[in-house]
């Protein structure tokens, strides 16, 4: 089991209002989003991590979704290679930030492409989600860098999911959120699956770290679930974040 010291957050920028959303939800509240991720922010410290925050970066509406543009691992940083063309230059971004604390610094070449909310790790294995954000090309890349450092990949093609992780959530001890098309996956029939009823599907994108696991705030059937196998919730408010189609996972790159 993979424990957690540090995170990297990005405060949101005034610009997040013109974010991608296929959400229908409606425009943030730019002041409101500024409170909810001062609380996440803190509930990152308070689940034992020390939390690098960068500056809000105007140029890139989404840039709060930090997630996306780099995969962390214990043996190598990854920077990748965003499919959404309005994100294209936040990997450039966050690369000096990401060389401060990384010898070892991969990327992924366009025209292939990855976002990092396609992409779950389960031990030394991780789940690539082939999506509309990320390509075959972009996802053998992937393959092929982290085989290099010992680990191990594999494709799970998407039909309905914006990101791999917005319908499967791993909480370590082989217990999974399942939602949606994730359900009868193939690919997740040996894991202990809490399946996310259709009227929480949001909260299939929560979060585990360190013995704790933050959830969306408003969502009792999830957060029982996730109770009665012995986790301590962590509620978060994410109303001005999920109009932009972002998750609790999308918001920090933890390591």
């Amino acid at each position: 089991m993979k424990m957690f010291t540090r995170a990297i957050v990005r405060t949101p920028g005034k610009s997040m209002v013109d974010g991608i959303s296929g959400s229908g939800l409606g425009k943030p509240d730019f002041s409101l989003a500024l409170e909810q991720h001062h609380q996440y922010v803190k509930a990152l410290t308070e689940c034992g991590l020390d939390v690098t925050i960068l500056d809000a970066d105007e140029r890139f509406p989404d840039s709060v979704f930090v997630e996306d543009v780099a995969l962390l691992t214990d043996r190598c940083a990854i920077i990748t290679s965003p499919g959404a063309e309005s994100r294209r230059g936040e990997e450039k971004a966050i690369r000096k930030t990401i060389e401060k604390i990384y010898t070892g610094v991969e990327e992924i070449v366009y025209p292939g492409t990855v976002e990092a909310g396609d992409i779950m790790m389960v031990n030394e294995h991780y789940y690539i989600g082939l999506s509309e954000r990320t390509n075959p090309a972009g996802a053998r890349q992937l393959v092929s860098i982290l085989q290099s450092y010992g680990f191990t990949g594999s494709l799970v093609s998407l039909e309905t999911m914006l990101h791999l992780k917005s319908g499967v959530s791993y909480l370590e001890n082989n217990n999974m959120l399942v939602y949606g098309e994730m359900i009868l996956k193939k690919e997740f029939s040996g894991f202990n699956k809490i399946v996310v009823p259709d009227k929480e599907g949001y909260s299939a994108n929560s979060v585990w770290i360190n013995g704790r696991v933050l959830i969306p705030e408003g969502y009792p059937e999830t957060t029982a679930s996730i109770e009665s196998l012995g986790y301590k919730a962590v509620l978060l408010n994410m109303s001005e974040f999920r109009k932009l189609d972002g998750g609790l996972s999308c918001m920090s790159l933890r390591f």
